[in-house]
């Protein structure tokens, strides 16, 4: 039996429920009117004509909740909104400049995009850079092209700071968490330590006054999220478990791939953090992906956050 109330109550197909529910009136209308003599070759006519419209409009109404949730499914497995964790590896602060700078480009391709970036919390060096910097962003397909800059990135180059003219390298970590609506790892409160802070830094005059900065503790796990981001702990709190859930999440996956896979690491799909993924050589000018084995010149380019030549490629896989 039909559920029309389900139609009705969806906005997309509210307009043919309710044309079909006018269709179901006539119909027990001209049923009515088939029994009075005389009527009844018109009524089977009319009839006739009601059940092609039925049939066309039902058919609408399934196509439009097919389509919805379709795009529910496809949400699920690429959210549109990620954190993207930038941290500085080996290389002591020329790898605190190249996690800025990787930061960097990473907001300037989601201007392009026009994706939307906020700052969730940083750590930076004391000579410039950052120790660590944790962005959101959100925006149409964020998690579909990004999610393969997870990994570690390394860069060649001879730091101003060399007297001899030596290259150096140094290598920061990037990660792309998507920020999934239905959670598949439960977060127990009881497992969880909370601290509130100032924030400091810029953000207006009550910034350095209220404690609103959240440091949250997963005890089982140990693992240690902020947001500082926010004008009230209530929003930086929520912000926390956010990034929290997303970490736990990953690494949930991440044992699940290296249990059912024995070829994970052959995987591009299933590349983690710890792995190296890409040199940006600036003597050569030159960005190489070692996954696929594919470079690009035009390293300044790259990263002022022109990258969309790197994120197609791996569309074409």
């Amino acid at each position: 039996m039909l559920d029309l109330q389900k139609y009705k109550t969806n906005p997309k197909t509210q307009y043919l429920a309710e044309n079909l529910e006018r269709l179901l009136k006539e119909e027990v209308d001209i049923l009515a009117l088939q029994k009075e003599e005389g009527m009844k070759e018109l009524a089977e006519k009319d009839l006739e004509n009601i059940k092609i419209q039925k049939i066309a409009i039902i058919s609408q109404m399934d196509k439009i909740i097919e389509e919805e949730k379709k795009a529910l499914k496809e949400e699920e497995e690429f959210p549109n909104e990620i954190v993207l964790e930038v941290r500085a590896g080996v290389g002591g602060e020329e790898a605190a400049l190249f996690a800025e700078e990787l930061a960097n480009m990473y907001q300037r391709y989601a201007d392009i995009r026009k994706w939307s970036v906020s700052k969730l919390d940083e750590s930076p060096s004391p000579l410039g850079g950052y120790k660590e910097a944790v962005f959101e962003i959100r925006g149409k397909d964020v998690y579909k092209d990004l999610r393969y800059e997870t990994g570690i990135h390394r860069i060649q180059r001879v730091p101003r700071t060399e007297k001899m003219g030596r290259v150096h390298t140094s290598t920061s970590s990037v990660a792309i968490l998507p920020i999934r609506k239905r959670k598949t790892f439960e977060i127990n409160p009881a497992d969880l330590e909370i601290e509130f802070s100032r924030s400091g830094g810029k953000g207006g005059q009550n910034v350095n006054k209220v404690e609103t900065a959240v440091r949250l503790t997963h005890k089982p796990s140990g693992m240690v999220v902020r947001s500082t981001a926010e004008r009230s702990q209530s929003a930086n709190k929520e912000k926390a478990l956010g990034i929290l859930s997303a970490k736990l999440e990953e690494i949930q996956r991440q044992e699940e791939d290296a249990k059912y896979s024995a070829h994970r690491k052959d995987q591009i799909g299933v590349v983690d953090r710890s792995e190296k993924i890409r040199t940006y050589n600036i003597l050569q000018d030159r960005v190489t992906d070692h996954r696929i084995n594919k470079s690009w010149h035009g390293i300044e380019n790259i990263m002022k956050g022109q990258i969309d030549n790197i994120i197609d490629a791996f569309k074409e896989l």
